[in-house]
């Protein structure tokens, strides 16, 4: 009998590759809950969880675009661009709801201007939210220089990093997890989710098929940054300060929580559970070996380790699956 075909042997993969993924998660935790003092704590499962607040809420938009075999590396320097004019928006007298929709209609329009480079002028996604990675850092410290905006109202700061459910899970994490099922739904049940997977294999044959690919790829980096603006908001009530260097790195737990996930980094493969799941292990890793006293450095050693293995591993198990089997 003839060898699996490709697109049941890449389910096959990916299956594989998120119950593993889910194993892993399941055994880290109870190893740091067994070894590691205070881990196994509402409190701390609650910070843990506030932690991934920001990096899944971000990792969504951007698991869409790497799927369509792009990727937005500038989306932590959005963040940050978007909480430094959130901080001087308030001290110049704004009400703060106003404040918040112009931070993620900023986060919009700083997408809009990756989507237009990448799309617009066909420039590699790659090279264009490198640029816009450094010139969004560096916008935020000429709006805010090195000051901190710290005087937010304890309403809203207690509504985002205080209260919890059950003692433990943030409400944040819900909304969290219900735009996760949202996305999720949109990218495996929707003729939008089967496009993106259509043009991350074949960008060429999906714009022959009619698919719209320069304006969706378009409006997915617009997504991105008012995803990424919202996180910003976040983040900065989440520590009640507005700072240009809010979210510093976060790009680099974005991108290996969404290739952990068993996203494909060449596009056209990927899960939503796996990202869900990736972000969660991340985390649980930092958190853990953070209340285990182990230096900043080595959680950047842990991050990137991640991330290679996260592009390594997928691609051997895949090499496995090619291997052609017969019945007799």
């Amino acid at each position: 009998m003839p060898a699996e075909p490709p697109n049941r042997r890449g389910a096959a993969v990916l299956r594989r590759w998120d119950s593993a993924l889910i194993a892993t998660l399941l055994l880290v935790t109870l190893a740091a809950a067994l070894a590691v003092d205070g881990f196994a704590t509402g409190r701390n499962a609650q910070f843990l969880l506030l932690d991934a607040v920001a990096i899944g809420l971000v990792a969504l938009p951007v698991t869409l675009i790497v799927v369509t075999g792009e990727i937005d590396l500038s989306v932590a320097s959005t963040l940050g661009l978007c909480s430094a004019v959130m901080g001087q928006l308030w001290v110049s007298g704004w009400p703060l709801e106003l404040v918040v929709l112009t931070a993620v209609a900023l986060g919009a329009l700083l997408g809009a201007v990756n989507g237009l480079f990448v799309t617009g002028f066909g420039l590699p996604a790659l090279a264009v939210t490198i640029g816009t990675l450094a010139a969004y850092r560096g916008l935020a410290f000429v709006v805010l220089g090195d000051r901190a905006v710290a005087d937010f109202p304890r309403a809203w700061t207690d509504a985002v990093g205080g209260t919890a459910l059950a003692g433990a899970v943030p409400a944040a994490m819900i909304v969290t997890a219900v735009a996760a099922a949202g996305c999720a739904v949109l990218l495996h049940a929707t003729p939008l989710g089967r496009s993106l997977f259509a043009i991350g294999n074949n960008a060429e044959a999906a714009r022959f098929s009619g698919i719209a690919v320069a304006r969706t790829k378009f409006w997915l980096f617009v997504s991105c940054g008012a995803v990424s603006g919202l996180a910003g908001v976040f983040w900065t009530l989440r520590y009640a300060s507005a700072r240009a260097d809010n979210g510093q790195g976060l790009e680099l737990a974005v991108v290996a929580a969404v290739l952990l996930g068993g996203v494909s980094i060449f596009g056209g493969r990927g899960t939503l559970a796996g990202v869900c799941a990736g972000v969660l292990l991340l985390v649980t890793l930092r958190n853990a070996l953070q209340l285990a006293d182990v230096p900043a450095d080595t959680l950047d050693i842990v991050t990137g380790s991640l991330l290679i293995l996260s592009v390594l591993a997928p691609r051997a198990l895949a090499a496995l699956r090619r291997t052609p089997t017969t019945r007799t």
